[in-house]
């Protein structure tokens, strides 16, 4: 099993089909698992701690994905450079780029922590924390903090894992962690009273154990890919190489702070701390089923860049289009849900009735066309798996700022804090027609080169 799975070249040869099976379902698996960190964390809060502990975390959300984003800069960059050299066969270069990952992940890691630790109530405060969720964002971030470096190694590290060929240990990577959070976050909030801060300390304890298994995986000389002595010398190079494929990742989640403290903000405006917490649960939900999807496209990933720097351009375009009709079916079984049954989503997470009857109308109103999202993450990965990066990001900022956020205040002048879900349904309906534009263009470009090459 571990010799066939560590065969990275076979992403050149076996049927893609099979390929993508083998490489999205443990990637599904462990990043729907992974997601249990922030799903349980809010779940058990929810239930354990009140609304406004809910409404809390929520403002909450924006530093962790600053957080999320600089690991995402490293980490999805340097796992798609890698793909696309080892399907060059340059296994020197790849080890390069895995040392530089290394030094480069906890360089930026240590800036943030730090930055947030002195700034840390102007930001939330920035981000939407009134004086009654401040106490519970305030207590949330100060744990997890020290939790936010070991974050970004394990997420950054199991991709890179993944793309070099190991697509079922980094599945065991997210089992590990997110099951060490489903028994701790319980016993510290209930059983230890330990409120917020102890679904923190949970998250860090068992995101801890994850990295170290992630971190054995690179120690270990048996690895397609491993530390060594003088691969950790910083390059010019391979900085430019990693970030600007990661910069598409990076930009989303930048983007997505920005545009969440924004809308914290006006949520509060009009319709206070339960409307913050419904934003919250429609976030959570959005996120799970996104997850799939992201899941999907992790394992679409390594074959994609694999096969474009073997020039094996029509196994590329079909693992593309297979992975557009999995994500495409998660997207609209998660708009079926939202529609027919959002109060049974939003008592998950609470039992005030306040907090669920805004949450159901969140649910119906923002998700109208999230059938359609499925289709614009996978075509932005695409773009990034292939080191196109400028298209990658603009795909990413028509979503999240160029539509998204004037739509935004034009309807909450409008329709009050209706306009406001209803800006989420416009922007995707907007951001589809882009995404279509530019896939085609982008297909007809892959078409020209088959064209000019032998039969595969």
């Amino acid at each position: 099993m571990e010799e066939k799975e560590n065969n990275i070249y076979r992403l050149g040869n076996e049927p893609v089909g099979k390929l993508l099976w083998q490489y999205s379902l443990p990637a599904i698996v462990g990043i729907v698992v992974m997601s249990l960190y922030n799903i349980v964390d809010r779940i058990f809060i929810g239930q354990g701690v009140g609304s406004d502990a809910i409404a809390g975390l929520a403002i909450t959300f924006p530093v962790m994905n600053l957080s999320a984003a600089v690991g995402t800069l490293i980490g999805a960059g340097a796992a798609a450079r890698i793909s696309i050299v080892l399907g060059q066969n340059d296994k020197r270069k790849a080890e390069l780029i895995l040392g530089n990952s290394l030094v480069l992940t906890l360089l930026f890691g240590f800036i943030y922590i730090m930055l947030f630790s002195i700034f840390l109530d102007d930001i939330l405060r920035l981000f939407g924390a009134s004086e009654t969720t401040l106490p519970y964002a305030h207590d949330f971030m100060a744990y997890i903090l020290p939790g936010m470096l070991i974050m970004n190694l394990c997420f950054s590290f199991n991709n890179i894992m993944r793309a070099s060929g190991y697509p079922s240990r980094a599945m065991v990577t997210m089992f590990i962690g997110a099951g060490l959070n489903v028994v701790l976050a319980p016993t510290f909030i209930f059983l230890f009273e330990w409120g917020i801060k102890g679904a923190a300390i949970a998250t860090d304890i068992a995101m801890t154990i994850s990295m170290l298994f992630v971190m054995s995986h690179f120690v270990s000389k048996k690895s397609e890919l491993h530390f060594k002595p003088g691969i950790y010398k910083l390059k010019w190079s391979i900085f430019t190489s990693i970030t600007a494929i990661g910069a598409a990742p990076f930009v989303v989640n930048m983007a997505g702070s920005a545009v969440n403290g924004i809308v914290n903000n006006l949520l509060h405006q009009y319709g206070g701390d339960s409307a913050v917490g419904a934003l919250g649960i429609l976030m959570t939900y959005a996120q799970l089923l996104c997850m799939i999807v992201i899941g999907i496209t992790q394992g679409m990933q390594p074959i994609i860049g694999f096969n474009y720097g073997a020039r094996k351009f029509n196994r590329l375009k079909k693992a593309y289009w297979l992975s557009v009709a999995a994500a495409s079916a998660v997207t609209f079984i998660g708009t079926l849900g939202a529609q027919f049954a959002p109060q049974w989503i939003a008592r998950a997470f609470t039992t005030d009735p306040e907090l669920i009857a805004n949450t159901s109308i969140a649910l119906r109103i923002g998700t109208v066309i999230f059938w359609a999202v499925g289709f614009q993450i996978v075509s932005t990965t695409m773009f990034q798996s292939l080191g196109l990066a400028g298209q990658s990001i603009f795909l990413s900022l028509t979503r999240q700022i160029l539509f998204l956020l004037p739509l935004i205040y034009i309807m909450s002048q409008i329709f009050g804090l209706t306009g406001i879900w209803i800006a989420y349904s416009v922007s995707d309906f907007i951001a589809t027609l882009i995404t279509g534009i530019m896939i085609t263009y982008q297909m007809r470009k892959l078409n020209k080169l088959v064209s000019t090459l032998p039969k595969e």
